[in-house]
């Protein structure tokens, strides 16, 4: 079954509230009505009265079964106001908070989240990556144990379905900062159906050059299998060799991973982006993130250049990760 079916079954017996905090978007309204008149999710959208009411009627969308929010207008802003103020610690003053939450549509959705009105938030069609993730840092925070966040894109052609990471945070990550996203890709891969073959990406194979990148790789392989001793992992591997298995035989012969590999941990930033874009558009792959892993609750990225069915399919994985997080509480 392909994913996002495999998805929908998932998430429409349950139909957890999402936020978008850029309702004024038209790819976002629509792609939250279409959700909910598919019975998938639950959709908050953020924005004026007046300016949700225009784009719907532009567009002819009935929004009238959507919640709708105006932070500026928001009746229980102060309850908000007061649990931020306590989530940062003193770093902001009520009046500061005030001003933020009714300003900043990224920090008004997030605080949904963060008190329980909104399982998931999905961002990004109108603002860049730091907006959205700069406050699911400072209020939702990292996962216990975990230190830093890190962005997979699913990558789908027809059956085939591959995770990529990290293609949207980290620009030069360390040997702990791949092992550990090494891991989280992993649990990624499983919440969506995916059986991972974890291989840590290398322009070396198994010592066949030395470098001090070559070096980090090593190190994040042995830092990985020690965190998860159970999963399959593997590295340094050329991308030839962890997913061509002829290629494998003879680069990394007796590995689990190589010629089967599934997850992808890429071992820079530039890499990881352009590895995925053109993955992206020399194969025919659709590119369903940034999905960002290691947060206590499901915050996603869009990318600006979005369509509506960008997402709707995203949203539907921030379902599935908010039905994960339920499940595990």
């Amino acid at each position: 079954m392909k994913l996002f079916d495999t998805l929908k079954q998932k998430v429409s017996p349950i139909r957890p509230t999402i936020v978008f905090p850029e309702g004024i978007d038209e790819r976002v309204l629509g792609a939250a009505v279409r959700l909910k008149n598919d019975g998938m999710v639950e959709p908050i959208v953020i924005g004026p009265k007046a300016e949700l009411e225009a784009v719907a009627s532009k567009h002819g969308f009935d929004i009238s079964g959507l919640t709708q929010y105006d932070p500026a207008t928001y009746k229980d802003i102060d309850t908000l106001v007061e649990s931020f103020v306590e989530r940062r610690k003193g770093k902001a003053t009520p009046e500061q908070a005030r001003e933020l939450l009714s300003s900043d549509v990224n920090y008004f959705g997030t605080m949904l989240v963060h008190t329980g009105k909104a399982e998931g938030l999905v961002s990004g069609a109108m603002h860049a990556t730091a907006d959205t993730v700069r406050p699911a840092l400072q209020i939702i925070k990292m996962q216990t144990g975990i230190k830093k966040t890190s962005g997979v894109f699913i990558m789908v052609r027809d059956d085939e379905q591959y995770v990529f990471s990290d293609c949207a945070i980290n620009i030069a990550p360390d040997a702990a900062d791949l092992a550990e996203n090494a891991y989280l890709s992993a649990l990624t891969a499983k919440t969506f159906g995916i059986e991972p073959q974890v291989a840590l990406l290398s322009f070396s194979t198994k010592g066949s050059a030395k470098s001090p990148e070559t070096e980090k790789v090593i190190e994040a392989t042995r830092l990985a299998k020690e965190k998860a001793p159970n999963l399959p992992i593997d590295g340094e591997l050329q991308f030839d060799a962890a997913f061509v298995p002829s290629v494998a035989a003879k680069k990394a012969p007796g590995s689990e991973v190589a010629g089967n590999a599934n997850v992808f941990v890429f071992p820079s930033l530039e890499a990881g982006n352009i590895g995925y874009k053109m993955v992206q558009r020399f194969g025919g792959f659709e590119a369903i993130g940034p999905i960002l892993q290691g947060l206590n609750k499901p915050v996603n990225d869009l990318s600006r250049g979005c369509n509506e069915e960008d997402v709707y399919k995203l949203t539907l994985i921030t379902a599935a990760q908010a039905i994960d997080e339920r499940n595990e509480a």
